[in-house]
């Protein structure tokens, strides 16, 4: 399986092509994105990933993401997008066009293939189109949530956090782990954003109906569940 590198300035492409290749990938390297775009569709059954710039000459990233995600033999894909553009408009724009992941130029190289190997992992299949948790219903890729016969309309950030909680129903997920999959920036036990942010979805998720889906685990993090996490109580001496 080949990881295709879609990447305009001379001197990062050869280094990541070297690198990737060194770290054990069958890697193409292609300089605009029309090239890589058609390279991706020739040679769709044996790619495992794209890595993709955003400012190309000609045809964009955005472009090429597009095209990559309309045709059958590529729309499932992992994309990361590998960019000096580091706006969260930006970040945001890619994940909507159906990007897996999003890396800002400078970055650190072990973390590149770090994320690699996380998107491999996953496997060809992409997530579900809908997520159903009790009357909870996500559709994701039209980014609309509803319970019951109740549209909840929620900002980007907001739909951001439900959609990572409800992916992992069940499991605790860490402030760090939030912070790092929501927002991309690490954890700064300082601010409250998090807190802010969960409770704001729970004021439109949660607060309206019987039935609350975001719990919190205090000193661990917050879970989505039907009903809480319940609280290990330890033996007796």
């Amino acid at each position: 399986m080949t990881i295709l590198i879609i990447e305009d300035e001379p001197k990062t492409g050869d280094y990541l092509m070297r690198g990737l290749a060194e770290s054990g990938f069958a890697v193409r390297l292609a300089r605009t994105g029309r090239e890589g775009l058609a390279m991706a569709k020739e040679g769709a059954a044996d790619l495992a990933l794209v890595v993709l710039d955003v400012m190309l000459p000609g045809m964009d990233g955005w472009q090429v993401l597009a095209a990559l995600r309309a045709d059958q033999a590529t729309e499932q894909v992992p994309v990361l997008f590998l960019t000096a553009r580091d706006e969260v408009q930006d970040r945001v724009r890619g994940l909507e066009l159906g990007a897996d992941d999003y890396l800002v130029k400078p970055f650190a190289f072990v973390e590149l293939v770090a994320r690699i190997r996380t998107l491999l992992r996953r496997g060809p299949a992409r997530e579900d189109d809908l997520i159903r948790i009790g009357d909870l219903e996500i559709d994701v890729l039209r980014r609309r949530v509803r319970r019951g016969a109740t549209t909840i309309v929620l900002t980007s950030q907001e739909f951001a956090l439900l959609h990572l909680l409800a992916q992992r129903q069940g499991q605790v997920l860490s402030r760090s782990i939030i912070a790092s999959q929501v927002w991309d920036m690490n954890f700064d036990s300082d601010t409250n954003v998090i807190e802010v942010a969960v409770r704001r979805l729970r004021r439109k998720l949660d607060d309206p109906f019987p039935v609350k889906l975001i719990h919190t685990r205090r000193g661990m993090g917050y879970v989505c569940d039907l009903a809480p996490v319940p609280v290990p109580v330890p033996d007796a001496p």
